[in-house]
């Protein structure tokens, strides 16, 4: 089987569709990556890139064909729109030319933007090749939460817009079972949606502390309560720095591991608050985040209080529940569930500085066996729920049945 994958991000870009598409490779099947240059969560191009031109490279053996794009930028809503908009509009025009050979079917990754479907419905009108697409955020929610956009005529145009990538979609796929009614209101049959959770890599895995490593990668000792990814918005990290100056007199240490748009001004207020407790280790690649959470006592996983934030599933979670940490969660809805349900941590309503401390507190009093058996109860969860191998087989058989190989 062939298939043509749409990203706007890929490798060296830390997304769940680098080891979707090795897992898939690994099975036998050819696949070409159509994406852009690398320069999330930055902003900035990728050392090496420089944006402006096609490039062609292999990744693994695989085929990876970039386009150009303009760089995201840092909190600026236009260079984010228009980051959003050169992709899809480059990805477009030469994604054709590009990809003449033929495939089977094209399985389009959406952590947003949306207009990632826009090559996709260019590319099946040429070839009649079906799409199988593959929503973790979903529009116009997220826009809104985050408050990208605030118009309801906005809103509305942008709601126009996701019925019609739906409408050319063969399959979507989406990573929490509360996203289907959502997408059924934009006028998608039921028997066309199916549910797909996100795995986490296969070395993800539970590891012993090691006290001099976390030494030399600069991890306070004591308590220590990590968060690790995307430091943006939806994140509501502002939260956390809030319940940190709370809780500036107690032993607990708080570290961030990752990058985003709203680290800079996170750094400026630890600065400004003397909160010499909250540590900054910047971005690292995901194949050492098992070694950074074997050394916290918790994972911290946190989304700001919003009706679709509450039908969202933070990719981080399966991530923290493989390698057998225990989970401080300040979610509501199906992130919390789940964490409850595996009975691997705490959970806390979200944008609460005071439940957050009141949790963390509360964790931290725990014997240390007892949040051990959190840890080890999230591993097991995650075995029976978000396995690699049973999920991989899962959409490689998707794939062949809509691609017309079964």
């Amino acid at each position: 089987m062939h298939v043509l994958v749409v990203t706007q991000y890929f490798w060296p870009e830390n997304f769940r569709i680098n080891d979707l598409v090795m897992g898939l490779h690994q099975r036998g099947h050819r696949i070409t990556v159509l994406t852009g240059h690398p320069n999330y969560p930055s902003g900035r191009f990728t050392h090496g890139y420089q944006g402006h031109q096609v490039r062609e490279e292999q990744y693994e053996e695989i085929r990876v064909l970039r386009v150009p794009l303009l760089a995201r930028g840092q909190r600026s809503g236009v260079r984010l729109l228009l980051n959003y908009a050169s992709f899809a509009l480059m990805a477009s025009v030469l994604g054709p030319l590009l990809t003449r050979e033929r495939f089977d079917v094209m399985f389009v990754y959406e952590p947003s933007p949306m207009t990632v479907g826009y090559p996709a419905m260019v590319l099946k009108r040429l070839t009649g090749r079906p799409i199988v697409f593959y929503v973790q955020d979903l529009w116009p929610e997220s826009l809104s939460a985050t408050g990208f956009v605030k118009h309801p005529w906005a809103l509305k145009a942008v709601e126009w817009m996701v019925r019609g990538i739906y409408r050319a979609c063969d399959r979507i796929l989406v990573t929490s079972r509360a996203f289907m009614p959502r997408v059924q209101r934009l006028g998608v049959a039921p028997e066309r949606i199916g549910y797909y959770p996100q795995y986490a890599e296969g070395f993800y895995q539970p590891l012993p502390t090691n006290p001099a490593w976390a030494h030399q990668n600069g991890l306070p000792r004591g308590f220590t309560i990590m968060f690790a990814g995307n430091m943006g918005t939806a994140q509501d990290l502002m939260t956390v720095l809030a319940t940190a100056e709370r809780l500036r007199d107690e032993e607990i240490n708080w570290v961030f591991v990752g990058d985003g748009s709203v680290r800079a001004e996170m750094e400026a207020r630890v600065q400004a608050q003397g909160l010499h407790r909250v540590v900054f280790l910047g971005s690292h690649p995901a194949s050492e985040m098992p070694h950074f959470f074997a050394q916290a006592d918790a994972l911290l996983v946190s989304l700001t209080r919003d009706e679709l934030f509450a039908l969202t599933v933070p990719a981080k979670l399966q991530s923290y529940l493989a390698c057998g940490r225990p989970i401080l969660a300040a979610l509501a809805g199906e992130g919390a569930q789940i964490v409850e349900e595996a009975g691997a941590g705490l959970t806390c309503a979200p944008q609460d500085a005071g439940a957050l401390a009141e949790a963390a507190l509360q964790l931290r009093a725990l014997p240390e066996a007892e949040r051990l058996e959190m840890g080890r109860r999230g591993r097991q969860y995650f075995e029976a729920h978000f396995e690699r191998e049973a999920l991989l087989t899962d959409l490689e058989q998707t794939l062949q049945q809509i691609g017309g190989m079964q």
